[in-house]
Parts: C-alpha cells; sequence; structure tokens
C-alpha cells in the first residue's frame, strides 16, 4: 500500500502565513492579517455509496499512518488524522486520502460555531449543573478546546421485517379482599393475550453511527440529532486549520450498530401493526436491500480541564452548541440539599401527625 501524502496548506495571499476555515462562513481566513480567501463550491453533490459493492472489493486491514512534511518548515511527521497542524511552526496540513486503504470522507458538516460561542456553551452548560463546585464556573474561562472533525458513518436501507408476538386486550373483573377485617371489592384489570404475526416495511435515511472508538459513543449519540442536510461534499478547505479523525470503526461493524438502530424503530412499528391494548413481540427477522452508506465528518469542539486534580472532557455540537461531558460534584452542596430534604420530610410529617394527634 503507498503511503498518502498531505494536500498543501493554502498559504495566506497576504502575508504567506497557514490560514484556516473560518466556522460559520465559506472562507479560509488568515489568523494574522486577516485576509479572506472564499472556498470554491462543491464541484459535486453528496453522494450514497452501495454497501454490497464496498462488501465485494477486498480490504487492507493494517492501516498505515498519514506521512506529514509540512511545506513551512518542512518536518516529517506521522499521524492518524486526516487533518492537524504542524507541532513545531502551526501550518495547516491536510492529508490526501487519493491513495489511501480507507474510504475516504465524503461529507463534511462544516463549523458553525467558532470558539468564542463555543466557550459561550460551555458557560451556559456550566451554570446549570447543580451540586458542581462554585469554582467549575472559572474554568470555562480558562479551558482550551480543539475544533476537530469526528468520523461517522450514515445509512440508507429498505427493510422488510416478519414478527411474531401477542396481543392483549384489556378487560375488568371483580375481587374480593378482606381489610381490617372487612370483606370489601375492588375492580381489578387483567389483560388476556392473542397470538399476533405479520409484516412491516420501512425506509431508513442516514442512520447515523459514530466510526470512532476514541470518545465514548453514548456521548457521541446524545449530540444528535445533527443537521445532515446542511453537509456538503468534501473537500480539504473546510477542514483546513481544524483537527480531523480517521475512522477506526470499520463499515461492516458500524452496519451492525445501525442495524440495532434499525431494529429499535422496526420493534415499535410491529408494536403498532400488532394493535390491542397492549403487544408483546416474541421474534422479528428483517431483510435489508439497496443498503447505501457514506462517510461524514461532524464538527465537535473537545475541550478537556483540570479540575481538583483531576481531568475532565466536554463535547461541544459545532452547529448547534449542545455540550456533553464529565463534570465534578461538590460533596458540601449534596450533603447540605440531602439535610434540607430531610428537614422537609420531618416537617411534612411532622404536620400529619399533628392534624391526626
Amino acid at each position: 500500500m503507498s503511503s498518502p501524502t498531505q494536500t498543501p496548506a493554502q498559504p495566506c495571499a497576504g502575508c504567506g502565513a497557514s490560514v484556516a476555515f473560518a466556522p460559520g462562513t465559506t472562507v479560509l481566513r488568515c489568523p494574522y492579517c486577516g485576509l479572506e480567501q472564499q472556498i470554491a463550491p462543491p464541484a459535486r453533490r453528496v453522494r450514497e455509496h452501495s454497501f454490497d459493492a464496498f462488501l465485494a472489493k477486498p480490504r487492507v486491514h493494517t492501516l498505515a499512518r498519514h506521512q506529514f512534511t509540512c511545506p513551512g518548515c518542512g518536518a516529517r511527521t506521522e499521524s492518524d488524522a486526516l487533518s492537524r497542524a504542524c507541532q513545531f511552526c502551526g501550518t495547516a496540513l491536510v492529508a490526501d486520502t487519493a491513495n489511501d486503504s480507507q474510504i475516504a470522507p465524503e461529507a463534511v458538516l462544516p463549523f458553525a460555531l467558532d470558539r468564542g460561542a463555543a466557550r459561550n456553551s460551555l458557560r451556559g452548560w456550566v451554570r446549570t449543573r447543580w451540586f458542581a463546585p462554585n469554582r467549575l464556573k472559572k474554568v470555562s474561562e480558562a479551558e482550551t478546546m480543539k475544533s476537530t472533525y469526528l468520523p461517522h458513518w450514515t445509512f440508507d436501507a429498505a427493510t422488510v421485517s416478519d414478527y411474531t408476538g401477542q396481543r392483549g386486550k384489556h378487560y375488568w373483573v371483580t375481587e374480593s379482599y378482606t381489610s381490617n377485617g372487612q370483606r370489601k371489592t375492588r375492580r381489578v384489570r387483567k389483560t388476556r393475550w392473542y397470538p399476533a404475526a405479520g409484516r412491516v416495511a420501512r425506509g431508513f435515511d442516514d442512520v447515523l453511527v459514530p466510526a470512532t472508538s476514541r470518545l465514548p459513543p453514548d456521548r457521541l449519540n446524545a449530540m444528535q440529532p445533527w443537521p445532515l442536510e446542511r453537509a456538503v461534499a468534501f473537500q480539504p478547505g473546510y477542514v483546513t486549520g481544524h483537527h480531523s479523525l480517521r475512522y477506526d470503526t470499520e463499515p461492516r461493524a458500524g452496519m451492525e450498530l445501525a442495524k440495532a438502530v434499525m431494529h429499535e424503530v422496526i420493534v415499535g412499528d410491529c408494536r403498532r401493526d400488532i394493535g390491542g391494548d397492549a403487544q408483546r413481540v416474541h421474534s422479528v427477522n428483517t431483510s435489508y436491500s439497496n443498503v447505501t452508506f457514506k462517510l461524514v465528518l461532524l464538527p465537535v469542539w473537545i475541550g478537556n480541564y483540570l479540575f481538583g486534580g483531576k481531568t475532565y472532557q466536554v463535547l461541544i455540537n459545532g452547529v448547534n452548541g449542545e455540550v456533553q461531558g464529565d463534570r465534578p460534584y461538590s460533596a458540601v452542596k449534596i450533603t447540605l440539599a440531602v439535610l434540607a430534604a430531610l428537614v422537609v420530610l420531618a416537617a411534612m410529617v411532622w404536620l400529619v401527625w399533628g392534624r391526626n394527634a
């Protein structure tokens, strides 16, 4: 397998410094003189790729790291990233995936929030963290965050599912019972179950699953939904000056994750098809057809802050500012809250006891 090279960084036409994509725009901006260069509109539309055609191709499973030669200082480095900054002079580097054994990104959702907007989202998140130490509010002022494009797979599929289960019909009966020596009756709801079976069909569009294992998948999933309709065909300009990860979750594994997401939706379809007052789904056998997929890069601000000798990580959606992350807890605040709850409970007990005395 041939080693990939990097796409030459576009120097500033004014001062020659390395430029970077400016979030919320369609320009490359020089951080020194402020000169802007327009990113050319995509020459093509975002495309879906046949999953069956992908499976038919031989795959190389040993992945080489990208080799970068900085055009600014000449330093030679290696990285798993698709884009990064030279660690010696800061020049923006973007890998050329033309000869890479990995699947090239098909689409990118550009950053809409710049660093200032991301900090504002972090400050708002910090203010709403109950039981967090008061000193946590200062973290958002000092935190250094990196703008990072994270790889995700999207899958489309047509599904047909045969299911078996049971349909429940509620009915009421009158039961007798004894309480404090007295014979009483009460109405009790019961369910009569009947066999059920059928077939449901559904088409899925852009089922999204993370393609990196470097971050917790539940945290990445919690940042959904993403406005994928705003994604554009991949071109290096949008990732210039920002970090971009390569995927390490292969499409086969990604498809299994997508099937799990689809299954939950299909089970809901089965329940609606069964009808009745209650439903039980015993088995679902799904066939998939017209499966297509693509690799899309999604924008996330990633921050790590040190608090009380421990490192915490936060992720900020680079489009809408949604924040997901770790946070410390204040033992003092939790203790005071528990004591306050006990005082309120004791007061309520005293009032009830006083009325019945």
